[in-house]
């Protein structure tokens, strides 16, 4: 029996260590890919379920990631991979495999693909949808360099297809003449489940409609082929093959199991998109006991919501492709029809809150900080310049933790304060947080940004009755002689609970809530009674909330108040957990107790 007719081949049972570069794994026989696959997906099980990290989306592009390698010459062939968290097998396969064990802690490797770090990341993509055009203009420039044997390749997955700048980047793409292959991984998932009319298309194919009838990619002037088995190698390779050979745009549409490999991962889709640690034999999360512990900022805003919702009929629930990780899926579950998941579209999203708030509606739109900034112009363009009462809930803000730069909401307080009619608060705790919304739907008057961190709040009897607040309005926690501390949001707490223990010295605490309007009330009564100042928020200093006490101090003239501001320096912060970052900016506790303890010790001239 020869060897092409085994029903088995026998293999090196360590391949994987073996593989330092796609170099290597294109000296492998095409037997070899199968068990490698299989070394592989334990490879990142094994590690992910002790260092944590995303795991469903890695895990169903195993089969992909090696066939791409093996068929095109990267990094000389330019690969990109969209969003970023399918890429750990691309990761390991392409020399970091060492370094795995160091994915997402501070000072390891990132856990998204990062120009920096290797030269088989040819783009950064921590947010979804950019590699269709980023691919693009490689290729157009590639074309232009006369390199017109260099290939380019978008995998584009995990619902990033159905965003606005996809499809900006597919139209373009279908009249360029590039040498440009998008592979579309068809997983069915994000975070969430896909949503829409395109996700319903798809579905369709995969159920059998023929591929050809009314295909939206071949209206786009693409070369379609599929749709393929992702985790079949040997058809990858085939038909990757092939499309070498093709001119212009091509598209392949590739059918992946997200969480591809592990039982549990395959059934429960969301929660192993990321499942924090769990047994890797048996898949079961590790057990952590929440009783007693305080809630988390986004579940307070959820089950808010449906207090409100209850009560006023106007409002309505808008998140893009985040109804898990934002709780907007406790309005979703109570309230269908006055709840929306518009999937990765924030610029939709927010003009679709617009349109409801034209018609009367009252819209709370839950949105990432760091996804916000995909939709600065529709903030101001089509809500704040008609001054519409649209409630932005700001989930994730300050210094995420893990995901590093790409993921950190420390940017919303500058590029927000800068629009007209647009009021911006900032809850120090859970109950502020209630209050707030509360006061957003009680007094509807123009767009109001609330911004809340990832993470749990710091007060576990937090459903109290609904207070009302005063727009612009903020509160003395403490008084103090020696000087004053201005805090904005939660970073509050540290402040509170530093202050507490400081006993030698005597510092007044106010917590601004409100980075627009200040409250110059306040402001003038601190003013008159301390030289010393310090602004404390967990943004960028540039432009923030301390930068908005300056130009009051500076419209006031007051020359004879020593201010200093305290937050994210004007620097991009790396990975790590959300405390080591935020000892690493000074804006723990130890951190702020040197600063006060240096500041104390100034004189004024």
């Amino acid at each position: 029996m020869t060897k092409d007719n085994c029903s088995f081949v026998f293999v090196n049972k360590k391949i994987l260590e073996n593989i330092n570069n796609p170099g290597d794994l294109r000296k492998l026989s095409l037997a070899e890919l199968d068990p490698l696959a299989k070394e592989l997906r334990d490879f990142i099980i094994d590690v992910v379920s002790a260092k944590k990290g995303h795991l469903g989306a890695s895990l169903g592009v195993v089969e992909l990631t090696i066939a791409i390698h093996y068929v095109f010459d990267t990094p000389n062939d330019l690969l990109v991979w969209d969003v970023g968290h399918q890429a750990y097998p691309h990761k390991i396969l392409t020399g970091r495999k060492e370094l795995f064990h160091t994915n997402r802690q501070l000072g390891g490797i990132s856990g998204f693909p990062k120009l920096d770090e290797s030269e088989y990341d040819t783009f950064g993509t921590g947010h979804s949808s950019t590699s269709i055009s980023a691919s693009l203009g490689m290729s157009i420039a590639s074309k232009l360099k006369g390199e017109i044997k260099k290939n380019h390749i978008a995998v584009i997955g995990d619902a990033s297809i159905a965003s606005g700048m996809a499809f900006e980047g597919l139209n373009h793409a279908g009249v360029a003449n590039s040498n440009l292959l998008i592979i579309l991984n068809d997983n069915e998932m994000g975070i969430d489940p896909n949503v829409g009319a395109l996700k319903n298309y798809l579905t369709s194919v995969k159920n059998g409609m023929d591929a050809h009838q009314k295909n939206i990619f071949e209206a786009l002037n693409f070369a379609y082929s599929g749709p393929v088995d992702g985790h079949d190698i040997q058809s990858l390779i085939k038909e990757l093959n092939r499309l070498k050979t093709v001119q212009g745009p091509k598209f392949l549409h590739v059918i992946t199991k997200k969480g591809k490999g592990l039982s549990q991962a395959e059934k429960d889709q969301i929660t192993y998109h990321a499942p924090g640690k769990f047994d890797r034999l048996s898949g079961e999360l590790e057990y952590v006991s929440e009783s007693g512990l305080p809630p988390k900022f986004q579940d307070v805003f959820g089950i808010t919501m449906v207090e409100l919702a209850e009560k006023n009929k106007k409002i309505v629930g808008i998140t893009p492709a985040m109804p898990t990780g934002s709780s907007m899926k406790f309005m979703i579950e109570r309230f269908p029809e006055r709840a929306f998941d518009v999937g990765i579209a924030e610029q939709h999203a927010v003009t679709l809150a617009a349109g409801m708030a034209t018609q009367g509606m009252l819209p709370f739109c839950a949105i990432y900080s760091t996804f916000l900034q995909r939709a600065y112009d529709q903030i101001i363009h089509d809500v704040a310049l008609q001054n519409l009462p649209v409630v932005f809930c700001i989930d994730r803000a300050g210094l995420v933790g893990e995901d590093g730069p790409t993921h950190h909401g420390v940017f919303d307080i500058a590029f927000l304060r800068c629009i007209p009619n647009l009021t911006i608060i900032a809850p120090m705790d859970e109950m502020e947080l209630r209050n707030c919304m509360y006061t957003a739907q009680r007094k509807p008057d123009g767009p109001i940004a609330i911004r809340y961190p990832r993470g749990r709040g710091s007060n576990s009897e937090w459903q109290k009755d609904f207070q009302l607040m005063e727009r612009g309005k903020g509160r003395i926690l403490k008084k103090g002689k020696d000087m004053a501390i201005l805090s904005l949001g939660t970073i509050g707490e540290n402040v509170r609970t530093l202050t507490r223990k400081m006993k030698n010295v005597s510092i007044e605490h106010i917590d601004m809530r409100f980075a627009k309007p200040l409250d110059q009330n306040l402001l003038d009564q601190v003013f008159s009674r301390h030289n010393k100042m310090i602004t404390i928020e967990d943004g960028a200093i540039a432009g923030g909330f301390g930068s908005a006490v300056l130009e009051y101090a500076n419209k006031m003239n007051i020359r004879d108040v020593r201010i200093e501001c305290l937050g994210i320096r004007d620097a991009f912060i790396e990975h790590g957990t959300a405390d080591e970052l935020y000892s690493k900016v000074g804006l723990d506790e130890n951190g702020i107790e040197k600063v006060i303890l240096r500041f104390l010790k100034e004189k004024i001239s």
